[in-house]
């Protein structure tokens, strides 16, 4: 009878059991304490909810929708950049809202558009304290920049931090005037 190469050179015995294969170090088996049993002072401390520490957006503050880009690019005013183009449109709402861009054309690679759009958007969000200074509201867009590739944080930043400053003197010399 012909037996087949897997029933030669293959075991079909079950290794023995490890009950025990954990290997113990200086305390033993002793578990961790759940999440009650920790004591108050060990455990992580909860954010106090503060607008300068969170490291996102809220929902209410982005721009989602297509057609708010559309409005804001068509009846907005357009301020050119090194690293980036800010289109910018009065709003009614409570909060600055911001939409971030950055098309195949002017930026590439589908990482090097997730980068770009990672420092416009912690431009934004470093810039709360003077976006918050000026009075308006706004909706903003803010483009990349095929020069936003080749620049940290702190350049885009400082540019933003420009503009703002641009947005809010052209408010103050026509609310005077």
């Amino acid at each position: 009878m012909e037996t087949s190469y897997a029933e030669e050179n293959l075991s079909t015995e079950q290794p023995p059991s490890r009950e025990k294969a954990r290997i113990q170090g200086a305390y033993g088996d002793q578990e961790r304490p759940g999440r009650d049993q920790t004591p108050q002072g060990e455990r992580p401390q909860a954010s106090d909810g503060s607008p300068l520490l969170s490291f996102s957006l809220p929902k209410e503050a982005r721009l989602l929708k297509r057609a708010e880009f559309l409005r804001v690019y068509n009846e907005g005013a357009r301020f050119e950049g090194r690293f980036m183009t800010v289109f910018i449109l009065p709003s009614t709402g409570p909060l600055h809202r911001v939409g971030i861009t950055a098309t195949k054309k002017a930026i590439g690679k589908a990482h090097d558009r997730n980068r770009a759009k990672r420092l416009l958007r912690e431009s934004f969000r470093l810039s709360r304290a003077e976006t918050d200074a000026v009075l308006q509201r706004f909706d903003w867009v803010l483009n990349a920049r095929r020069s936003l590739m080749h620049a940290k944080l702190d350049k885009p930043l400082a540019e933003f931090r420009q503009i703002v400053a641009k947005i809010g003197r052209r408010l103050s010399s026509s609310e005077g005037a």
